[in-house]
């Protein structure tokens, strides 16, 4: 046995040693403390990494597979037809992309909104809201002695409106009634006589259906002289009635026409078509996703933040423009005074653009949305991470970019043979050029090519050396950079145009004094 003075010792010596090992671990732990926690980051980095790449690749997959199952699976209620693919794809579908796949998918902030973080950036934008109401009651207390709002920039831009909402109604019921009757003229089979006949009838009512809505709305504008809010009705709703009648007829027509050689395809119903022209789509399907209820308080809240965007923006312009522009015409022209004038209108500009894209792009169509259970929400992607402006024009509008992309791109692809797709891309930019130009010309009242030039000398360029491949913060960066002196030179273009008009009127109206710009010559 072992002597017990040695036992001691021993028993001695594991009570150190065990005393000593936590200081040891400590010491350890210290050492390894900031090696783990840059550890730790390192692998939630690469985890954050990992499941952005995989989230992507997931979700293409997933519209790839939808979309292949959309096509295969057959219509309800409707046989499909034993085409060719070469015929199918010469008659049904003249196009080399992929069709629109509706699913049901929430607004992109309307997810943001339930993160805290992001939540607080737009209670900053309510709390701006609120610096300029009381900013206007100091105001007006310190000058008139008195607490009242004056709304009068507000009560003139919507002045008239209720005309304008009359001349929408025979809009309406024109695009309800006539395309769907030429369709049905077009769709029984007869003899060639008799459908010559239908033929020719159903392109005079298309031909009549674009007269009304070209010409009736510009007449009541020009001879009415109404103001900006209500001419803007009048041309969004002009040019909307329009690209859904166009959707309608080329996503019918095709198969209506095939159909004469002897395979039933119905018309679509009447009440698909009456839904279409409601829901927040410029794509016509016969069927679209839908939720099961309507959430009222939802439809509230989108259509209460959407005045406060109208309100927002009437603040801006009269405590951040008017005060600017309205004399400008009256003073004489330099360099100087133009640049300051713009980099003075960049930050209204921006917060203008923003309250747009949050009013019309989020709150009006998530409202219509959802009171018509429209399940597909998906109205615009995150343009503002763009560092190229060719995925800012693809994802700031994405309702009228599906329509750009199914019938003027894919089409002009289909009918170039499928070998010239700067020219299809370039089409896509002339249309929407011309038609942005139209919408500015229609709400101001006179012709300032600003919207015309920024769009074909600056975006198409713009389009295809800031492309998908130019990656990282700087190119973010320098996408906003120009989006704030883009919609600075708009609005002090513009601004200064507006008031030069009314500064310095045409003693006789010609077409030159219509289209030259006043702003160049008038200083009073």
């Amino acid at each position: 046995m072992e002597p017990r003075a040695a036992q001691v010792q021993r028993r001695e010596r594991l009570g150190r040693q065990q005393e000593d090992r936590p200081s040891r671990e400590g010491n350890a732990e210290v050492h390894r403390g900031p090696d783990l926690v840059q550890w730790t980051q390192h692998m939630q980095a690469v985890k954050t990494q990992l499941l952005e790449q995989a989230q992507g690749q997931l979700m293409e997959l997933l519209d790839q597979a939808m979309w292949e199952a959309v096509q295969a699976y057959p219509l309800q209620d409707r046989p499909v037809p034993s085409i060719p693919p070469d015929s199918l794809r010469k008659t049904r579908e003249p196009s080399l992309g992929k069709r629109k796949v509706f699913i049901i998918r929430k607004s992109l902030l309307d997810e943001l909104m339930e993160v805290p973080h992001f939540r607080t950036i737009y209670h900053m934008f309510v709390a701006g809201l609120c610096v300029f109401i009381i900013s206007t009651l100091a105001i007006d207390l310190i000058d008139e002695g008195r607490l009242m709002m004056e709304f009068d920039l507000l009560t003139f831009s919507f002045g008239q409106l209720p005309l304008a909402l009359v001349t929408w109604v025979p809009m309406f019921l024109s695009t309800l009634l006539v395309p769907y009757q030429a369709l049905r003229l077009w769709e029984r089979p007869q003899s060639g006589g008799a459908w010559t006949l239908r033929v020719g009838l159903g392109c005079l009512l298309l031909a009549a259906h674009t007269v009304v809505l070209g010409i009736l709305p510009v007449h009541v504008a020009v001879e009415y002289q109404l103001p900006p809010a209500s001419r803007c009705v009048l041309v969004f709703e002009q040019v909307r009635l329009l690209m859904k009648s166009y959707s309608f007829l080329r996503e019918t027509v095709p198969g209506t026409l095939w159909a004469r050689g002897g395979e039933g395809i119905r018309a679509p119903s009447f009440s698909s078509y009456l839904y279409f022209l409601f829901c927040p789509t410029l794509i016509y399907r016969e069927t679209y996703p839908r939720t099961p209820n309507v959430r009222w308080n939802y439809v509230a809240k989108n259509f209460a933040q959407a005045l406060g965007c109208v309100l927002y923006a009437c603040f801006i312009l009269g405590r951040l423009c008017v005060p600017v522009f309205a004399n400008m015409s009256q003073e004489p022209f330099s360099t100087r005074a133009l640049v300051l004038s713009i980099m003075h209108a960049t930050l209204p500009g921006i917060f203008m653009l923003l309250l747009i894209f949050f009013a019309f792009l989020h709150c009006w169509l998530n409202a219509f949305a959802e009171m018509l259970r429209f399940g597909d929400r998906m109205f615009y992607r995150d343009w503002w991470n763009s560092t190229s402006f060719s995925n800012y024009y693809r994802t700031w509008n994405v309702v009228v970019h599906d329509w750009l992309y199914s019938y003027v791109y894919q089409d002009g692809l289909w009918l170039l043979g499928g070998r010239a797709r700067g020219a299809a891309m370039l089409g896509v930019f002339l249309v929407s050029a011309v038609v942005h130009e139209y919408i500015f010309c229609f709400v101001l009242g006179f012709f300032y090519p600003v919207m015309l030039l920024l769009f074909l000398v600056f975006g198409g360029p713009l389009n295809f050396t800031m492309h998908d491949r130019r990656t990282g913060p700087a190119w973010n960066v320098l996408m906003w950079t120009l989006l704030f002196l883009g919609q600075g030179i708009q609005v002090s273009l513009y601004c200064q145009e507006w008031y030069a008009r009314r500064h310095c009127p045409l003693p006789q109206t010609t077409f030159w004094g219509l289209v030259t710009p006043r702003s160049w010559s008038c200083h009073t």
